[in-house]
């Protein structure tokens, strides 16, 4: 990444649109200002950082006047990047937005790499690492539910806490250094029993962000397969449907309507969930009916969740092969009567929307995704703890016979809780984490 030159980007979303936003960060980037906005007096090089102006914007080269627009300046460190900033505010299209980028290249800027504004905000010390990857979750936010998690990583929350984590295991470990300094038989007699208290202490923290992600984390971040299945007329294009909200799939009387897998996306309290709907389980003739009831079994296998329906019209008993950590039976068509008592199931009707809460919150309690505070939603960090974890339970075992493998495993540990926050880094890691934004990010 070379940095003796500005870099620039457009900063908004591709296509039609009303403004345009090119961004400049880097030393020279007020020079640029000047270069495109030759006629605005005083220059912006000499203007105050806060403060912007309406300008012409001239190519260097050429000197055609490309558009007009507002000039943002910022002065380092008060920017983004934590250093001298510009941005350009034009006209929105993709023609308008080219032009004022090759423009800007022209004058001396280059294009930047993906996530380098992010990546130099780092570098800056404007943000750890999981700040950094919260500017990427909250653009890229499914559900409210992630772009509130996300929100509160952006302001520090989870880097707050990782940090105490660092601190903590970076003290458990230089008081064991420190007491290697004493001769052997000389070691307070309370020291391993304190030590091993303070670290077993750190790592129930440790575990309880573990198992943030294991309970809702890893749903926010990649959602969860939820399969609708049963026999021919059991409801589940009609629950699909129901569960949408609009007629996504055809619904009719006739068995085998639906031959093929049906996917579309919802989110439940804020989960993000892929609902497909699946062809009717039976046996049959027809070949291409033959190969929909295969795909629906190897989807049934693959679900995070499986509805299994049942028309509750019918005395159907529920086939005795269904995983029941992942199987939900569903009794459909309730508004005509009532269904047989079954336990664990639920009830519901696509026409009258009877049962679907109660259907809602067994989907989630079988996902195990609660309401609470969803700490982790990165896999990386979720590594890096259970990393974390192993090294302080390594240290643990160590304490009573090897000082030194001990301080070992919990430097280990210390360096793992780092890598989340960024307060140990190497440049692969940086290029896995920043190659994930978009240039202008």
């Amino acid at each position: 990444m070379r940095q003796d030159v500005p870099i620039a980007a457009i900063a908004t979303a591709p296509g039609a649109a009303g403004v345009c936003v090119v961004r400049v960060s880097g030393e020279g980037a007020l020079g640029i200002a000047d270069r495109l906005a030759p006629h605005v007096k005083p220059p912006f090089c000499e203007r105050s950082g806060g403060t912007f102006a309406h300008a012409d914007f001239v190519h260097p080269v050429t000197s055609e006047k490309i558009d007009d627009g507002l000039v943002l300046v910022f002065h380092a460190p008060n920017s983004f990047t934590g250093e001298d900033v510009v941005e350009f505010q034009g006209h929105g299209g993709a023609v308008p937005s080219r032009r004022l980028l090759e423009a800007v290249l022209a004058a001396g800027a280059r294009l930047a790499e993906a996530g380098e504004f992010s990546k130099r905000a780092f570098l800056n010390g404007r943000m750890d690492l999981t700040q950094a990857e919260a500017v990427c979750d909250f653009i890229q936010a499914k559900t409210d539910r992630m772009a509130h998690v996300a929100r509160a990583q952006l302001d520090g929350s989870l880097g707050s806490r990782i940090n105490r984590l660092y601190d903590a295991m970076t003290a458990h470990c230089a008081d064991i250094e420190h007491q290697l300094d004493f001769e052997e038989g000389e070691l307070p007699d309370t020291f391993v029993r304190q030590t091993a208290t303070a670290v077993q202490e750190t790592q129930a923290q440790i575990q309880q962000l573990i198992a943030s992600w294991n309970a809702s984390g890893h749903l926010l971040r990649d959602g969860a397969l939820v399969v609708i299945s049963g026999k021919p007329n059991a409801g589940k294009s009609s629950l699909l449907n129901a569960l949408l909200g609009r007629d996504r799939a055809i619904v009719h009387d006739a068995p085998g309507t639906t031959r093929d897998a049906i996917e579309e996306s919802c989110a439940l309290d804020g989960i993000p969930l892929r609902l497909v709907d699946t062809a009717g389980l039976r046996d049959t003739a027809d070949a291409v009916e033959q190969e929909g009831v295969s795909r629906a079994h190897r989807l049934m296998r693959q679900a995070d969740i499986n509805l299994y329906l049942i028309d509750g019209t019918t005395r159907e008993v529920p086939p005795h092969d269904l995983d029941p950590a992942r199987t939900i039976i569903v009794f459909t068509k309730s508004d005509l009567g009532a269904p047989p008592e079954e336990g664990g199931a639920v009830a519901v009707s696509s026409k009258t929307g009877e049962g679907f809460d109660a259907l809602g919150k067994m989907i989630l309690r079988k996902l195990g995704a609660d309401s609470g505070h969803d700490n982790i939603v990165n896999a990386r960090h979720a590594g890096e703890l259970r990393t974390a974890y192993e090294a302080a339970t390594h240290a643990l075992a160590a304490l009573s016979c090897d000082l030194v493998i001990a301080a070992n495993h919990l430097r280990d540990a210390a360096e793992a809780l780092g890598r989340i926050v960024g307060r140990c880094y190497a440049d692969d890691l940086l290029d896995a984490v920043f190659s994930r934004f978009c240039v202008g990010k």
